[in-house]
């Protein structure tokens, strides 16, 4: 079998970090130097396999190339997400990409199958099998548990798996398992001891009625919610790394909205939307309805393009370039768009004297919802400034709030769970949040427009981390693609920036 290209002459070894290793652990995914396999050989607690690593290297299974396939991949081009031959790169297609070692990516996917592997074995399955056999068991919880079961096998094999394009695929779920299964409170029913009879009894004792249920919501981090201490997450990557830069030719650029994993749409100073491959291309252009400047854009479940006009009060659709209106509104303006994963429109709107704000949900053009004040009747929202949403895949609607400096988050029945205002002592102005959007793991993605980076939450207000690194000065409009990565329009170099922030 053809290999994709020789084994490297020089790995450093994983335990001292210094000299050449030429011998590899296939348990522990470590590559060893003479001096630290015979201690790392001393750990008793694992039955370890060291071969060279050229063995090991030999004995992994490449991906065919899918336009020569005679040829063998060595590399994976970030840009266009596939793997390549060394026909491709003197093709000259993949020309000025990032181009990545597919070892390399092999590799870390393995670090991150063994760390996930852990925690569900150590932690998150045994939390949940000790709730589960102190509370009356549900449905839901077995399944939960299941599941895990099922993960576990899965994680196993994939550990064990040489087939380099199968395991290099791998995304963690382990942010779902996380959730622990609700907590249920017991009502009792009231009743002086005298009244007792014996249908009460047996109601009382033989069982207990659903509408004698709640639940609570548990969360596994046992960490502090405050956000002077970030969690960790491990698929998070400490130094996400730019994928490519897209000159839209936009003088400024304020929003950016994912088609699919290699085209995104973007509006800026004009009236005119662009869609753009990953390759700077122009693809398709739409001019607004109206001539007005589009106020957001978002791409809908069906992968049609949406966008507001606050100057004509419309919603519209833009269907085999084609443009539909399918909301008019009456003294409110509709500010930002974005499309649930029911298919319905959430819409952030503005009253025509600018003193009330509101989110309002459509289906099918028709008003469904809406979310304007809190349990205390005190408004959600600010009356000024911009605002963009997003819908979690826990179905909260997250809001950022320009004015307010805020970030609102309710969860499907309007209901406020959280206002994050981010970390004023960790960065230099005032947190100014612009676009916003939400990943496969719940996380929120929101952009800090004056600190020029992009603050990175979990689903309960939990600050992860930021992105810093990148030169996205000035960030405004975010969108993650099905991949996980993230595109920023930086506003100012009228460019968009794909972002690889996790594993």
């Amino acid at each position: 079998m053809n290999r994709p290209c020789s084994a490297p002459d020089v790995v450093q070894c994983s335990m001292c970090q210094t000299s050449v290793a030429p011998m590899y652990c296939e348990v522990c995914i470590t590559h060893l130097c003479k001096e630290c396999e015979e201690a790392h050989l001393s750990d008793s607690s694992k039955v370890h396999k060291v071969v060279s690593f050229k063995q090991h290297w030999r004995s992994l299974n490449y991906p065919n190339c899918r336009k020569h396939p005679t040829k063998q991949c060595d590399l994976l081009c970030e840009q266009c997400g596939i793997h390549i031959c060394i026909k491709c790169i003197s093709s000259g297609k993949h020309l000025g990409h990032k181009l990545v070692d597919i070892y390399q990516v092999f590799e870390s996917k393995k670090q991150l199958l063994r760390k996930d592997l852990q925690e569900i074995e150590n932690s998150l399955y045994p939390t949940h099998k000790q709730i589960a056999s102190n509370i009356p068991v549900q449905k839901t919880d077995l399944k939960k548990n299941s599941q895990k079961l099922t993960a576990i096998d899965k994680l196993k094999k994939l550990l064990n798996s040489k087939d380099v394009c199968l395991v290099s695929e791998y995304k963690s779920t382990n942010a779902e398992f996380r959730k622990l299964p609700p907590k249920l409170k017991v009502s009792l029913p009231n009743f002086r001891p005298q009244e007792i009879h014996k249908d009460q009894l047996i109601e009382l004792f033989g069982y207990l009625s659903a509408s004698s249920l709640t639940t609570e919501e548990q969360d596994y981090s046992m960490t502090n919610k405050g956000v002077e201490s970030p969690s960790q997450d491990w698929s998070l990557m400490d130094v996400p790394q730019v994928i490519t830069a897209i000159d839209t030719g936009y003088e400024y650029i304020y929003g950016v909205a994912c088609l699919n994993d290699t085209e995104v749409w973007t509006r800026g100073n004009s009236n005119i939307m662009k869609l753009y491959n990953l390759r700077g291309e122009l693809v398709k252009s739409i001019q607004t309805k109206s001539g007005n400047m589009p106020e957001d854009i978002k791409v809908t479940e069906n992968g049609d393009l949406v966008y507001t006009d606050f100057g004509y009060r419309t919603v519209n659709v833009v269907k085999n370039s084609q443009i539909q209106t399918v909301i008019t509104l009456q003294k409110w303006g509709p500010l930002s768009v974005c499309s649930t994963s029911s298919g319905d429109l959430l819409i952030v709107m503005d009253s025509d004297d600018h003193k009330q704000t509101k989110v309002v949900r459509y289906s099918d053009s028709t008003e469904t919802q809406t979310i304007q004040f809190s349990d205390e009747e005190q408004p959600l929202y600010s009356s000024d400034g911009f605002k963009y949403i997003s819908e979690n895949r826990n179905l909260d609607i997250c809001v950022s709030d320009n004015s307010a400096r805020a970030v609102v988050v309710v969860n499907q029945v309007g209901k406020l769970r959280f206002s994050y205002t981010g970390l004023c002592y960790t960065t230099e102005e005032p947190f100014d949040p612009r676009g916003i959007t939400t990943d496969s793991e719940s996380r929120i993605l929101i952009a800090d427009y004056y600190n020029h980076c992009i603050h990175i939450l979990d689903q309960d207000c939990q600050f992860l981390r930021y992105i810093k690194n990148c030169n996205t000065e000035l960030p405004w409009g975010l969108s993650v693609d099905t991949r996980g990565n993230l595109s920023v329009s930086v506003c100012c170099k009228g460019e968009v920036k794909k972002i690889q922030y996790y594993l």
